[in-house]
């Protein structure tokens, strides 16, 4: 089964555990306000890599009224179901790929967990990413920190769980990706998160927390999260959000 067809079979219950009410609770705390923070994307062109079926793009569209939106995706269902769910347009592109048609530049791209799906060539990803986006114009992702003390027991758990193609992805380092990326790309900000709720709410697939639990779960969750995110350091965290800007010279 190749990468596409992966993500086609896990795509419903992929939905159902990451966008149910506790998980976008947790998107609207902790995640879309880092991710978005600081940049109006009203009026502006705006592209989700990896869109799936496009519900972190419904809620972009929530907090930007006025931006236009499209999605991009490695898997023709996905980019369908983003369409039906969104009303925006989705083209299937594989990032990874040299040859990939990517459109016209946008003012911003974002990407929320696709990035260190494609690990095989980081290199042409980033250059691909490059090209989504205009001069002057912003790349925002939500990425697993390979920095995360617990790492290697994430790596085993990727060999590990039917939910992952560990030959195909692996938790990324930011300054190393940025460091590949660098003649494009310039860092805006990036922050380190991810505790309890991380684990058992937004990632209850992973966990096997059952959905229906979550919403007992999410609040005492919720408040260890605030108090957890407080603490210093970058190797606690399981995730960075980061956003970076294209160079002008290009």
């Amino acid at each position: 089964m190749g990468q596409a067809e992966h993500y086609d079979d896990i795509l419903d219950d992929y939905e159902r555990h990451y966008f149910d009410e506790p998980s976008m609770a947790y998107r609207r705390e902790f995640i879309y306000p880092v991710l978005f923070g600081n940049i109006d994307l009203n009026s502006k062109d705006v592209i989700e890599l990896a869109c799936a079926s496009g519900l972190n793009s419904t809620e972009c569209a929530r907090i930007f009224p006025g931006a236009r939106l499209a999605g991009a995706d490695i898997s023709a269902e996905c980019c369908a179901s983003y369409e039906r769910h969104t009303g925006y347009n989705a083209r299937v592109v594989d990032l990874s790929s040299r040859d990939a048609d990517v459109g016209p530049p946008r003012d911003t791209a974002f990407v929320v967990g696709g990035l260190h799906h494609c690990v095989n060539d980081l290199p042409t990803t980033l250059e691909n990413m490059a090209r989504f986006v205009k001069p002057g114009g912003h790349l925002l992702m939500v990425e697993p920190n390979a920095g995360f003390f617990l790492n290697a027991v994430r790596q085993h758990w990727y060999r590990k769980d039917r939910w992952f193609r560990a030959q195909e992805e692996h938790p990324l380092h930011h300054d190393e990706i940025l460091a590949i990326a660098s003649k494009d790309f310039r860092l805006v900000s990036v922050r380190y998160l991810g505790g309890p709720a991380y684990f058992l709410v937004l990632n209850s697939l992973i966990t096997r927390v059952p959905y229906q639990l979550k919403p007992f779960l999410a609040k005492p969750l919720m408040w260890m999260e605030r108090v957890y995110n407080k603490l210093p350091g970058t190797s606690l965290y399981p995730m960075f959000i980061a956003q970076w800007q294209r160079s002008d010279d290009v």
